[in-house]
């Protein structure tokens, strides 16, 4: 089994369920009591958050690319970035290191085009839904059309991720906003929705949306059992 590197507490809310789902998906595959070879970095994500906003994305590469390399020093075989947002730097932190940076929206346009789905809603930060680093790698690189809320909905989005989410707040209110704002994503023509924040399945869950649901952190996760397993 190889080791898994994981960079998380981006935030320890969404970390906790990869490092649950990663474990029950080795423990499915391989059958009791096995669990995972894994190595998570968890940083204080009140520092990056800060940083974010603040759009230090440079100083926050080089954060990244360190923390990659001191999961590689200490055997992870492969490296997953545990949250949407900062794989705005995943292409210099694959640049510097020798293992393999397992990108969570190739994991998702993977699932995605098994569905054969052309046109998809997308729902994360402000920084993943409007920016090219997330939406642009699905339309150039899978053919994926990508669909994103408008500037209100972006922000109630983003708010929401930030100020109740990542706190593990889950409120009614919030879920049915959320709700309104998928069903406008199909009126529009999607076919799915991704949840490309890896809190949103927090709040969020199948039965919540008219249309296929796409929860990253499970997808993510499963893409790292595959290539840990392999």
């Amino acid at each position: 089994m190889k080791i898994i590197g994981l960079i998380g507490g981006m935030s320890w809310e969404s970390s906790l369920q990869y490092y649950r789902i990663i474990n029950q998906l080795v423990k499915a595959k391989l059958g009791e009591p096995h669990s995972s070879k894994c190595i998570m970095y968890s940083v204080d994500f009140a520092e990056y958050e800060k940083l974010q906003h603040a759009n230090e994305w440079g100083l926050l590469t080089e954060k990244m690319i360190d923390i990659a390399q001191k999961l590689e020093k200490v055997g992870a075989d492969l490296i997953l970035i545990c949250t949407n947002t900062m794989h705005k730097m995943a292409p210099e932190v694959e640049k510097n290191i020798k293992a393999p940076l397992l990108h969570i929206a190739d994991a998702a346009a993977e699932e995605i085009k098994e569905k054969k789905i052309k046109k998809v809603g997308l729902l994360g930060t402000k920084f993943t839904m409007e920016q090219e680093f997330y939406k642009g790698r699905l339309r150039q690189k899978h053919g994926i059309e990508v669909l994103i809320p408008d500037d209100k909905e972006r922000q109630i989005v983003h708010d929401v991720i930030y100020k109740e989410l990542i706190s593990g707040i889950i409120r009614n209110s919030s879920k049915e906003k959320f709700k309104k704002i998928i069903e406008k994503l199909a009126e529009r023509g999607a076919e799915g929705v991704i949840l490309g924040c890896t809190e949103i399945p927090l709040l969020i869950k199948e039965k919540d949306s008219p249309i296929q649901v796409f929860d990253t952190t499970t997808i993510h996760a499963k893409m790292a059992v595959k290539e840990a397993l392999k």
